[in-house]
């Protein structure tokens, strides 16, 4: 485990619920305080908590045949409140300014809207002040919601370059099996190199959170990929921030590739988030894909589906039609198209700006 100076630490549904679906309070002020402890520290930390469906649902009794789109929107509107004024009052006693913000997809999709909000987050951890950040699911659909909170925490580590997202959850880590099993055994590093342990995996999902284990490992070889330690360990353990810092933790550790330039860490995450789709030819690919750093012209373009604006997204597919990478428009597809397969012609996507599966 490495030092750490900058954190994101998410706190899953299932840490801070206890088995009959209310809250967990005692948990919940366990937990604060060792956030406090790390502050005080030096270290920053950004908090991503799950946990208002629960506050709501302790206090909105609502009838058993309501949709249970609309019962989850009410229970996460009525539930942020209460869940963010228990976090002021935990932290309050200890001194420790927070500040709530309030997200969806669309805020990290758009570059100027992701730089406001980093800008936000950065100004806040500078005056001292905890950012607790939470997805806003009253304004939510379905196809733009999150995975789960592993995602966005994911997101939000990218976004203020973290050195490192912890996942509390209600194990350990990922184990050989099912955790409950006694032949099962803790995962304690996944080393870069590491083949998949993936296989490993129960797929099952927790009864509170909306992602399971697949997901957390997903999202956690994409951060540690982007050069960000993870760390998945037991958040209804006593002490468990307290062991990261003094690293003696019992966790499933992902080893930090080589840190990635920011813009990379943000295209990174796009691959849901795109306008539209540019195919490439082979000579095209070729240079991307070599160890010279290269910028895609018009000339290796072949094709262009959908209308894009300067600054959008754009997915890189090859000939065969597979996923060759993401990256940031230069100029809108109305000039793309004028230039298609021209020689001369300034670059559609900048090395800057380009992000490319497995190579990069």
């Amino acid at each position: 485990m490495l030092d750490s100076k900058v954190a994101v630490i998410k706190i899953g549904s299932n840490v801070l619920t206890q088995s009959n679906g209310l809250p967990d309070l005692d948990r919940m002020a366990h937990l604060v305080s060792q956030i406090q402890e790390l502050i005080s520290k030096g270290k920053k930390i950004v908090l991503v908590s799950s946990g208002a469906v629960a506050f709501g649902r302790q206090s909105i009794p609502l009838p058993e045949k309501l949709n249970p789109v609309f019962k989850k929107q009410i229970w996460a509107s009525t539930g942020q409140i209460k869940l963010i004024n228990q976090y002021q009052e935990l932290f309050g006693k200890l001194n420790q300014p927070i500040a709530q913000i309030l997200v969806t997809k669309e805020d990290f999709r758009d570059r100027k809207h992701f730089l406001n909000m980093k800008n936000c987050v950065e100004a806040l951890l500078q005056q001292g002040i905890l950012p607790i950040i939470n997805e806003n699911d009253t304004v939510t659909i379905t196809e733009l919601m999150f995975t789960d909170n592993d995602e966005l925490a994911s997101l939000t580590a990218a976004m203020i370059n973290a050195d490192t997202m912890i996942l509390l959850t209600n194990v350990d880590g990922i184990f050989t099996g099912n955790p409950s099993e006694p032949s099962s055994q803790l995962i304690e590093k996944v080393a870069s190199s590491m083949p998949e342990v993936s296989s490993y995996i129960s797929a099952t999902k927790s009864s509170f959170g909306r992602g399971g284990m697949l997901t957390k490992y997903a999202m956690a070889k994409k951060s540690a990929d982007l050069g960000i330690q993870v760390i998945i360990a037991n958040g209804k353990k006593d002490g468990v921030l307290s062991a990261f810092a003094d690293k003696s933790l019992r966790c499933t550790w992902f080893e930090p590739q080589k840190v990635k330039h920011a813009t990379k860490k943000w295209l990174a995450h796009g691959a849901q988030y795109y306008k539209a789709e540019i195919t490439i030819n082979e000579g095209a690919k070729a240079s991307l894909t070599s160890s010279v750093i290269r910028s895609l012209l018009p000339i290796g373009i072949t094709k262009i589906e959908g209308e894009f604006s300067k600054g959008d997204i754009l997915l890189i597919r090859d000939e065969k039609g597979e996923k060759i990478g993401l990256g940031r428009a230069e100029y809108t597809s109305k000039l793309a198209i004028e230039r298609l397969g021209q020689k001369n012609q300034k670059a559609l996507i900048h090395y800057d700006y380009l992000y490319l599966f497995d190579h990069d």
